[in-house]
């Protein structure tokens, strides 16, 4: 029998448009290989949500291939790996974590000693993050001329299809899933996100049609809007690769060409949405400290407050302002928050409570299922206006007329947060401004059952440009 090639399972939790699992079944039988490798990251390793996810994802996965599990340095395991099989070549898909190209060449490295070949594919990317460049070529700052650059790059490759492959017969020692204890034990807070989500490949490719047929047309014009069900959730599904982005571009396109062929507005909305994701890995791959340091060196001496109370009461959903509480409750039972709540909640952090934002990265770590270190690193800084193309710092959200613009009878609010559900439209998103009678009549009691606001967000917004003015070479 010919010898195996081993496919090192990574971020790509599918088996369509897989070039690496498609490079290793023409070589002749795979091992299917995935390693819970928590060194390397080190204090990036999978948070709680992402853990729940991934044990979900590799049931799923496991159902269609056998899969070899081992735990422990990717390097070490692949060398174990390699002298028990005899597998005379692996194949794995980029990645391009800070921690990811040291690691690469250990493994590399690893494959050399042993005699066994090294070959890596990309497709967790529409681009490889070297060849989108600006006319200096250097690599882009602003999203706006990198999406544009995108777009000119023309259509991704085309898709392939799900390969022919021969698993490798002879027994490999293989972990248990159950035993790596990704799933809550007591209390199982991941009940919620059970009855919302669908991890694997098919799960994806269900949540994508979906999509396309029942939300896409409404994209451009409500995907702010926390009430309405028209944003794609595919972002857990493109984080653990059980979806390749070429998957979605083509989708949008071939829905496009079936409705006249021309880009729609609702259409390049999403397109874009999906380069902002390109964009978070370009600045990661060429700035690697963004999940750590301000991408703008300035913003290192910002005076933040030490606020342990101010945080606590931001991850609980307490702050006493309904539009970021019950996006703060939405994540905690699902996994995910709406974006345009994200953004609401971050300000509210990092702005009105003075709270680095590398706190709040490190909430949405733990508990989003779709936890993304470019994405989530871009994102804070975006709205802490350190980051590359961020919005200014001087931009504060007021949480109230944020709420009252985009959840305008209180949907969203009422639903994460039962004890509004009375409250009438014109103060549930500012209950501390309603009358007494009407709390009563509502069943809201402030400092009970819904707290009063934990700040003042007038003095807050003065006392955060206060702030920024202290900052040395922030303008």
């Amino acid at each position: 029998m010919a010898a195996p090639s081993l496919y090192w399972l990574r971020n790509d939790l599918r088996l369509t448009d897989n070039a690496a699992l498609t490079a290793a079944a023409a070589q002749g039988p795979v091992i299917f290989l995935y390693i819970l490798d928590d060194e390397a990251p080190g204090d990036w390793r999978l948070g709680g949500a992402s853990r729940w996810w991934l044990h979900k994802s590799l049931e799923a996965l496991g159902a269609k291939a056998p899969l070899v599990l081992r735990r422990g340095g990717a390097d070490k395991v692949i060398a174990e790996v390699l002298r028990e099989s005899g597998a005379d070549s692996i194949h794995l898909t980029r990645d391009y974590a800070p921690w990811s190209g040291a690691l690469e060449h250990r493994v590399k490295a690893a494959c050399e000693a042993a005699g066994a070949s090294c070959h890596r594919y990309g497709g967790y990317l529409l681009h490889e993050p070297e060849t989108i460049r600006n006319g200096s070529g250097e690599p882009y700052r602003v999203y706006t001329p990198f999406s544009k650059a995108c777009f000119a790059a023309g259509e991704p490759k085309p898709l392939k299809p799900v390969p022919k492959f021969t698993p490798w017969s002879d027994a490999l020692k293989s972990d248990r899933l159950f035993d790596w204890g990704l799933l809550p034990t007591k209390p199982d807070w991941a009940t919620g996100m059970a009855a919302h989500w669908t991890p694997g490949e098919a799960g994806a490719a269900v949540r994508l049609k979906e999509f396309i047929a029942d939300g896409l047309a409404y994209y451009a014009d409500e995907r702010d809007r926390p009430d309405r069900d028209v944003t794609s959730r595919l972002s857990p599904h493109l984080h653990f690769g059980e979806i390749s982005p070429a998957q979605c571009w083509h989708a949008v396109r071939a829905a496009q060409l079936a409705a006249g062929g021309k880009l729609d507005k609702a259409a390049e909305k999403f397109l874009k949405e999906v380069l902002w994701r390109e964009f978070s890995y370009h600045l990661l791959h060429h700035w690697p400290t963004l999940p750590e340091k301000p991408f703008r060196p300035e913003f290192a001496s910002f005076p933040w407050s030490d606020n342990p109370e101010g945080l606590k009461a931001w991850q609980k959903g307490r702050t006493g302002y309904p539009i970021v509480d019950a996006g703060l409750r939405e994540l905690w039972a699902t996994g995910i928050m709406h974006n345009r709540v994200r953004m609401i909640a971050a300000s509210f952090l990092i702005k009105d409570l003075l709270v680095h934002w590398q706190d709040g990265e490190r909430w949405f770590w733990d508990t989003l299922v779709d936890a993304d270190i470019a994405s989530n690193a871009a994102s804070w800084q975006w709205v802490a206006g350190c980051g590359a193309d961020a919005a200014p710092y001087f931009r504060i959200f007021n949480p109230v007329l944020q709420g009252e613009k985009f959840d305008t009878k209180g949907t969203y609010v009422r639903k994460w947060l039962p004890e509004l559900a009375h409250m009438p439209d014109e103060f549930v998103h500012r209950p501390w401004e309603a009358p007494a009678l009407v709390l009563k009549a509502a069943g809201v009691e402030l400092g009970g059952n819904y707290p009063h606001p934990v700040v003042d967000h007038a003095k807050a917004r003065d006392r955060a440009l206060a702030a920024l003015k202290e900052t040395k070479g922030v303008q």
